[in-house]
């Protein structure tokens, strides 16, 4: 590229997060970059959108400096806006993170950061999701050089129409890191359970808890890169069409 990059940054634990800002400042050495984000967390939000009240939009500083817009919305709001109306032309390329917790298997479908990112694939930027896949630690610095290490391939080579990346990073040193696999989401699946409790109105209210049950041990799965420090990249597609089951649903009777 003859100019530098656009590259928006976003994600949905909100732009007070710690990893949002370790993003920004490595997707700053690969080009123009730009923080639109929500004004508060948004985990487990999924593509929500919002259509019945109004997306305000105020700039936010960090260190006493002008660090980006924050906005009252999802993830999804975030990118659209973004794109539509606040940045003086479109990104290059939607980096989406980096979140604490893990984006794998089934996870994807309620996950505001892997979202946002779709969002940026549906318009037709290629974007990439970064998870980090722990709450307990807060370090950001390995997640951070991985991802502009795949940052800076994605803006090389492009991304196929309709995909995006799903990268999740295992919570050690860069050191122990064994390298970068391309893998496929896995299935699992989570034994949930409601926590009852009581609220000092004498309110009754629930607390949602549970276990993940990883249903898949073959190398090439997300999860199981993870738990071997492998960094998983994940292609994704927002189209959900079963295409095996079309040619024997097509052959079913369907008249009225």
């Amino acid at each position: 590229m003859n100019q530098k990059p656009r590259i928006l940054v976003t994600n949905d634990d909100g732009i007070y997060a710690p990893g949002i800002y370790a993003l920004y400042q490595v997707m700053k050495e690969l080009g123009e970059a730009y923080v639109v984000a929500p004004d508060s967390e948004r985990s487990a939000v999924g593509h929500a959108i919002t259509l019945s009240d109004p997306l305000r939009v105020q700039e936010f500083e960090k260190n006493g400096a002008f660090f980006g817009w924050a906005v009252n919305g999802t993830p999804a709001d975030c990118v659209k806006l973004a794109i539509k109306a606040i940045l003086p032309s479109p990104p290059d390329l939607i980096v989406s993170g980096i979140n604490q917790g893990s984006n794998t298997a089934t996870n994807v479908i309620y996950s505001g950061t892997v979202s946002a990112a779709t969002e940026g694939t549906i318009i037709g930027i290629p974007s990439i999701a970064f998870s980090l896949t722990t709450f307990k630690k807060i370090d950001f610095s390995t997640s951070a050089k991985i991802a502009k290490i795949i940052a800076e391939q994605v803006l090389e080579h492009g991304l196929p129409e309709g995909t995006l990346l799903n990268v999740n990073i295992p919570p050690v040193e860069f050191p122990e890191i064994k390298g970068i696999k391309v893998t496929r989401q896995g299935k699992t699946r989570f034994e949930e359970s409601f926590e009852k409790r009581i609220d000092p109105m004498h309110r009754t209210y629930y607390w949602l808890g549970g276990t993940k049950l990883i249903l898949d041990s073959e190398e090439d799965v997300d999860d199981v890169a993870i738990m071997n420090n492998y960094v998983s990249v994940t292609p994704l597609q927002y189209d959900m069409t079963d295409y095996k089951a079309l040619e024997g649903l097509r052959k079913w009777r369907w008249k009225l």
